[in-house]
């Protein structure tokens, strides 16, 4: 047989990579909402009272440009926690996660589903604002949360010299990147927001390119300390160059821009499509990947030209019902509707 025969031979006979149902993980969504338009959570009590899953959930279908009905029912839920005088109306005791839950609904209300509603993006925009941690609430540059945004029920003013902290006070590069996104969605991050963002991306940047997720935390930044220092991953990388890119502006393009290139780098040279990368603490090992299906559809958002088999690895972890679900529980991507909604939401980010 000629070189080229036994080629042609060999690429016939691979078998075709498995694709993911999408169409299957959006009816397993639209099936799990609930009539005035929520989606809760069967799994966790934090996510029960529809203000977590239902914006998240939303987002994934927009991406995906799928069940226009379940969407307006979503915005129509939505509704219900902005006032007539343009104001968040939180629910008692607060939302769970805050950022997350007006970032996400201001980018929905971004989105052409979210046309005629200026109040409602007005009142989400000035919830952000109200909660970036910057000289308006008592945060010097000096100090190592200057700049983001963290996951305070409250609103995260600095406590008095040796005063007490509310828990999750400090800013963190999740809620800092989804505060940053839909800000730049809405025309509302100005130069100055942006520039106060930069202060505390430069703080999670490692030399190696990569990007940890809090200061000071050995635990929350998931794959822990080594020699004294928070190692970089994945999840947090790609949510960093992401971030970094959202602030590129001003005098400080070409700053960005090198910081950039390296954490590409990081995620280029660490990447393989089943495993979220990162050096790991031994300690941390058995949670590797724990925050895999966020990790793809940041990645996927990203660096869409650089993710070669991610698509077949999320088609093979595909459930017979159209859902995904993570077997680790740490960060609750064993909730089938949080682990379905970033699936899908990478698998649009790559489509």
């Amino acid at each position: 047989m000629s070189p080229c025969l036994a080629l042609l031979a060999l690429v016939v006979a691979q078998p075709p990579a498995p694709r993911a149902d999408t169409a299957a993980a959006v009816t397993f969504l639209v099936k799990h909402q609930s009539p005035d338009g929520a989606w809760r959570s069967d799994v966790y009590a934090a996510f029960k009272d529809g203000t977590a899953l239902t914006p998240l959930v939303l987002g994934a279908l927009q991406d995906a440009d799928a069940a226009p009905a379940a969407r307006a029912k979503a915005l129509a839920f939505l509704d219900t926690f902005v006032t007539p005088a343009g104001e968040v109306r939180e629910p008692a005791g607060g939302f769970d996660y805050p950022v997350y839950t007006a970032a996400l609904a201001l980018k929905a209300l971004c989105h052409a589903d979210g046309a005629g509603r200026p109040a409602a993006k007005a009142a989400w925009v000035k919830y952000l604002l109200d909660r970036q941690l910057t000289r308006d609430l008592g945060w010097e540059p000096t100090d190592p949360h200057y700049g983001g945004w963290g996951y305070s029920r409250g609103v995260p003013k600095k406590p008095e010299p040796n005063g007490f902290a509310p828990p999750l006070t400090e800013s963190n590069l999740s809620a800092t990147l989804f505060a940053l996104e839909a800000l730049h969605a809405a025309g509302a991050l100005t130069d100055a927001r942006a520039e106060a963002a930069l202060a505390f991306l430069r703080r999670c940047q490692n030399e190696d390119g990569g990007f940890h997720f809090v200061h000071a935390d050995p635990v929350r930044n998931k794959a822990g300390l080594i020699g004294g220092v928070a190692a970089s991953y994945g999840s947090a990388t790609a949510d960093g160059l992401r971030a970094l890119r959202l602030c590129r502006r001003g005098g400080h393009v070409e700053e960005i821009d090198r910081r950039a290139m390296r954490a590409a780098g990081w995620l280029r040279t660490g990447f393989r499509a089943d495993t979220h990368p990162g050096r790991y603490a031994p300690a941390m090992e058995g949670n590797r990947n724990a925050v895999y299906f966020y990790y793809a559809a940041s990645l996927a958002k990203a660096l869409p030209d650089a993710t070669a088999g991610l698509t077949a690895a999320l088609a093979r972890q595909q459930r017979p019902d159209g859902s995904w679900a993570n077997a680790i529980e740490l960060v609750r991507e064993n909730d089938p509707l949080v682990a379905t909604s970033q699936a899908l939401a990478a698998l649009a980010a790559l489509r």
